[in-house]
């Protein structure tokens, strides 16, 4: 047997439209693999719901090739050294994969990966996987590159492999042998193809009617939202094929509202790619302020970061919300900016910290489209405009008669409809009367959002104010903006303050992810 064509598969976890693999098969014996890297899920944004996402793909991914000829390779270790063994048993002749746009982790990974393959005179070819381009310098034409990269032709699995004699197909890990903590998540969508298949065909054949009416409630959201976004994440389904499957779905369809949420649904897939695009231009986003000047602009404290991230705010629409979302890894994207806004003006608290958390978790975590969120909803990005929430008015809004909050906070579940959005404001007696503790069974607010949010506004205005802060601002807007959004010039977007009860949410932060 001659040298080997390695498939590197990562957030790919597919054989349908897998263009490195179809390639790859066309020149020679071909060995799928999967390397488990132990050091990338000890990243403080990993976790253990999401690696079991992730080893229900695998394991499904690895009867498919079974199926094939040749079943999927799994080793555990440095990818380095996996292709250094791999290279001295066999001898390699050429690696493909899928490009990434992941964390800071995998980013220098795949410089020391590339660095190995000219060490070797190995070439390594790296396939788009999102409508997302390397190497881009401007963002003109970027939406019309999109369009020409969904509208390529679907590839089917490759023909039957040749089968490796001899090769141990390796071991699946759990999660405790990971050094992954217990991650207890009842709720979570299980992973593998054929789940994704089954819920993107009754998305398109039932539940996206919904689409457009219900996404922004949580009550709703669950079945009217595709719920695709860990299969997208994770590479069970192609970017690709949703998308034409769903501009075939729409073009069917007689019932005009029932083409618009489809409509809506195939702009929030371009969005999706838009934002992971930030990330592939500008890596450090992840970590430093996109906008020089907010460095520095929030203080740690722990204390608020823990009642956040545990949903006991005493905000009860706020602590449903997390409460939810610890508990099944989703939820919807309305939600998701809520409890960011909250986390960084009415709890001041750094966004990078309240990112961490929520990274972790989204069983469908995507870096590109979660930092950039990160940083456009605690404004730190300085060209978006400021989204203080009002989660009062969120709870009455999207959930007036309390399903969701009695729901996920079962210790207000005896609080009475006209208290149950503030049960803080009940009176000692009343409180007897139900049996409910407020500050004992269910804490006080840690803070009072409304005055809290006013400091907030001033001092990011403020900050937006300074000598140079504009200039900075439209450069940034230059690199990063979309060109088909329909905002206004970030320039002209700062001029006007809004009022802090008022929901502030843009074009583009309604449709960033395709969820």
């Amino acid at each position: 047997m001659g040298p080997l064509q390695i498939v590197w598969f990562k957030r790919d976890l597919r054989s349908f439209d897998h263009r490195p693999l179809l390639e790859a098969s066309l020149r020679g014996p071909v060995l799928p693999l999967y390397v488990v890297e132990p050091d990338l899920w000890l990243q403080p944004d990993s976790s253990a719901r999401q690696w079991e996402f992730c080893r229900e793909c695998l394991v499904e991914l690895r009867a498919a090739f079974a199926a094939l000829g040749q079943p999927l390779v799994v080793r555990i270790g440095a990818i380095e050294q996996v292709l250094e063994r791999a290279h001295r048993q066999f001898g390699v002749a050429g690696l493909w994969s899928h490009e990434e746009t992941g964390n800071g982790w995998t980013y220098a990974r795949d410089l020391r990966v590339a660095d190995w393959a000219r060490r070797h005179g190995i070439e390594w070819q790296e396939i788009p996987q999102f409508g997302v381009t390397r190497r881009l310098s401007r963002r003109t034409g970027w939406a019309k590159r999109w369009e020409e990269r969904m509208a390529e032709e679907l590839t089917g699995a490759p023909l039957p492999l040749t089968p490796l004699p001899g090769l141990d197909p390796g071991p699946l890990p759990v999660a405790e042998e990971l050094g992954l903590e217990a991650d207890f998540c009842p709720g979570r969508q299980k992973g593998g193809r054929a789940q994704g298949l089954k819920t993107l065909a009754s998305f398109l054949d039932q539940r996206s009617r919904s689409y457009q009416s219900g996404l922004s409630s949580p009550n709703t959201a669950d079945v009217s939202c595709s719920r695709l976004s860990p299969h997208l994440s994770w590479g069970s389904l192609s970017m690709r094929e949703v998308v034409q499957k769903s501009r075939l779905r729409r073009q069917a369809l007689a019932a005009v509202p029932w083409r618009r949420s489809l409509q809506r649904f195939d702009e929030r897939l371009h969005w999706h790619c838009h934002f992971i695009q930030k990330l592939e231009c500008q890596p450090s986003l992840e970590y430093s302020e996109l906008h020089p000047l907010t460095a520095g602009l929030r203080d740690s404290n722990q204390e608020r970061l823990a009642a956040w991230a545990e949903g006991r705010t005493g905000l009860p629409f706020v602590d449903a919300c997390m409460r939810s979302l610890n508990a099944t890894g989703w939820l919807n994207f309305r939600m998701r900016a809520m409890l960011l806004s909250v986390a960084s003006y009415q709890l001041w608290i750094p966004w990078r910290e309240s990112g961490v958390h929520l990274a972790r978790q989204f069983v469908d975590y995507e870096p590109g489209i979660h930092w950039s969120q990160c940083q456009m909803q605690s404004g730190t990005t300085g060209i978006n405009t400021i989204r203080i929430y009002n989660p009062l008015k969120q709870g009455l809004d999207h959930d007036p008669e309390g399903v969701f909050i009695r729901r996920w906070l079962p210790e207000l579940a005896n609080v009475p409809p006209v208290y149950l959005h503030t049960p803080w404001t009940m009176d000692d007696r009343t409180q007897a009367r139900h049996g409910i503790g407020i500050g004992r069974a269910y804490p006080l607010p840690l803070i009072d959002w409304n005055t809290a949010a006013a400091v907030a506004r001033d001092r990011v205005w403020a900050l937006r104010q300074q000598h140079g802060f504009a200039a900075t601002a439209d450069a940034i807007q230059n690199r990063h903006g979309s060109r088909r959004s329909g905002l206004r010039s970030s320039s002209s977007g700062r001029r006007s303050k809004l009022p802090i009860d008022q929901l502030c949410f843009d074009f583009v932060g309604d449709t960033a992810v395709a969820q």
